[in-house]
């Protein structure tokens, strides 16, 4: 190699500082130093290899080895200037990955909030791993504790993720705490595969996943759905590792008007207030009773009590509230008023 077939540019001084500071042995001087910075970052920017600009460095070190000068003092020299050269390259090379995750981050951010311009998102997509002309869904694993991406179990998924779907266009990223992946709609044995490894390394993680919604717009509907999905499992106490929105639909339906679901809950279980030891005993009794079919004896086992107890509870309720749990023409409005009470975390939130 010759110095021709270099990144010459970045080597404007080098000859004359080696000729110079070699055959006196002294050392470069601020500025010198300054000016291998500046040039190390130049080259940077340009995106020129480490490598190659290393053996620059040393090709014309060798063409231009000053005649009569100590080897030491040309080493000394042609250390100080690399490393100078080196410092400046690596400080622009941590300012590019900087600004590199300031617009991934920006991007996502948009994304996920369905900010942002349609256009703009959809161009800037490839460069990130998506084809927004696809419909997409988006899959939220939340876990036992908050997370980033440089933390070791996102690594660990991600590494995963990637290493099994690495020809897929999906995206892979924390927000809020919470590990996302983002992947045709198309393709979900990567949104379930995301799921059952983010559980396995954390333990205890619950995904949920969104449905399929086309372009950028609908990527922020999915994660939304899917973030309602996590928040439903939370108020009802659904303990399945995996949710899909979809199966969950009829909550968010229920939730939509408050304040109808306010009145609901309030005339069909709130007189359970007046029981001994107040309604959140009787309303744990009928979620039992509704989630086990109506089975009065595997009511009584999930609750530790004996059937006489639960028969007793749910005759109580019928005097309280003026509904028969048992009774097929009562029930559907009472399980849904006994819904809505856990949409609204009543009763410790008072209605």
């Amino acid at each position: 190699m010759t110095v021709q077939d270099t990144p010459g540019p970045y080597l404007d001084g080098f000859e004359r500082i080696l000729a110079d500071a070699a055959t006196t042995g002294r050392r470069l001087t601020r500025d010198e130093l300054q000016s291998h910075r500046d040039l190390g970052a130049q080259a940077a920017e340009a995106g020129h290899g480490w490598r190659t600009l290393v053996r620059a460095h040393l090709t014309a070190a060798r063409e231009g080895w000053p005649r009569g000068a100590a080897p030491d003092s040309v080493l000394t020299v042609i250390e100080q200037a690399v490393d100078a050269f080196g410092d400046g390259y690596e400080r622009a090379q941590r300012l590019v990955v900087r600004k590199e995750e300031a617009a991934r981050r920006e991007f996502i951010d948009d994304l996920l909030h369905g900010r942002g311009d349609p256009g703009r998102l959809a161009a800037h997509s490839e460069r990130f791993g998506l084809r927004l002309s696809r419909a997409h869904a988006v899959a939220v694993a939340e876990g036992p504790e908050k997370y980033d991406e440089t933390d070791a179990v996102p690594r660990q998924v991600a590494s995963e993720l990637f290493a099994r779907f690495e020809n897929r266009r999906i995206l892979f990223t924390t927000k809020d705490g919470r590990m996302v992946c983002i992947a045709p709609g198309d393709q979900d044995d990567v949104l379930t595969h995301f799921a059952d490894h983010a559980h396995a390394v954390t333990g205890q993680a619950q995904v949920a996943i969104g449905r399929p919604r086309p372009g950028a717009v609908g990527i922020g509907h999915s994660y939304e759905e899917a973030l309602n999905a996590l928040d439903v499992a939370q108020r009802m106490g659904f303990d399945e590792p995996l949710l899909r929105a979809a199966d969950l639909l009829v909550f968010p339906v229920l939730a939509r008007d408050r304040q109808a679901l306010v009145e609901l809950v309030r005339n069909m279980v709130g007189p359970l207030e007046h029981a001994r030891g107040g309604a959140k005993p009787l309303l744990d009794t009928l979620l039992a009773y509704f989630d086990t079919g109506c089975v009065a004896a595997a009511a009584a086992r999930r609750l530790s009590l004996s059937v006489r107890a639960l028969t007793y509870r749910l005759e109580r309720i019928h005097t309280l509230t003026g509904t028969d749990p048992t009774d097929p023409a009562d029930r559907y409005a009472l399980q849904t008023a006994v819904i809505g009470a856990r949409l609204l975390d009543w009763p410790a939130r008072p209605l």
